[in-house]
């Protein structure tokens, strides 16, 4: 399935600037985000299904996905769901959510691109690009650099494969993560600690469009 990626925004009540997740998303999709991942690595699954729910009546068409959580993305009605490396299989996920549910995977390597089942995923996440101090990682950042190298070796493979850049990314560092070969951001922070939120999506949609063209992609 086709995912747009340009302002992939991730919602997290533990990164929610004191807003309702629902309100917070009807917000960020007002302002252009284009794909949403609820992310919450506290709550029971009950809450989470009923958040989940929440928000996707707050998004309308815009889809949204589950981090990690293939349970919650099935009884929620969600569109698909992120998975990490470490997580659910890609195999087990599409088995269970169907052809035409959306699956993205986290990479941070290229040696990683090498064995991505990409007959089995839409898109991958590729980080971290930058520190984040939304989530405990074990691994450094990636840098531009990295991630171009990443791309690139998922080009090779496939052309055109859509990737998009997660962690630390904010309206002033995301030029460069689109012009390292990313087809967008994923950004929790910089949306939604953001005094507007709406804006902030808004703004950083106008950035990577910006810089989307720039690179020769209308």
């Amino acid at each position: 399935m086709k995912v747009d990626l340009r302002v992939y925004a991730i919602v997290d009540p533990q990164v929610s600037g004191g807003h309702e997740l629902a309100e917070l998303s009807r917000k960020l999709a007002a302002g252009g985000a284009t794909l949403f991942q609820f992310r919450d690595k506290l709550s029971d699954t009950r809450v989470m299904v009923e958040r989940a729910r929440a928000i996707k009546a707050a998004i309308g068409s815009v889809p949204l996905l589950i981090n990690d959580r293939v349970d919650v993305a099935l009884a929620a009605g969600a569109d698909g769901v992120h998975i990490g490396w470490e997580d659910m299989a890609p195999m087990d996920a599409r088995r269970l959510l169907g052809p035409n549910a959306i699956i993205g995977l986290t990479v941070n390597s290229p040696a990683r691109t090498g064995v991505a089942p990409l007959d089995l995923i839409d898109y991958a996440g590729v980080g971290g690009v930058y520190g984040t101090t939304s989530k405990t990682t074990k691994n450094s950042p990636i840098g531009p650099a990295g991630l171009k190298a990443v791309v690139e070796a998922f080009h090779r493979r496939k052309p055109g494969f859509p990737v998009c850049g997660i962690a630390g990314i904010t309206i002033d560092n995301a030029p460069a993560v689109i012009e390292a070969g990313a087809d967008g951001v994923s950004v929790i922070s910089a949306l939604s600690l953001a005094p507007d939120p709406q804006a902030a999506a808004r703004d950083m949609l106008d950035v990577v469009d910006k810089a989307l063209n720039g690179r020769g992609r209308p």
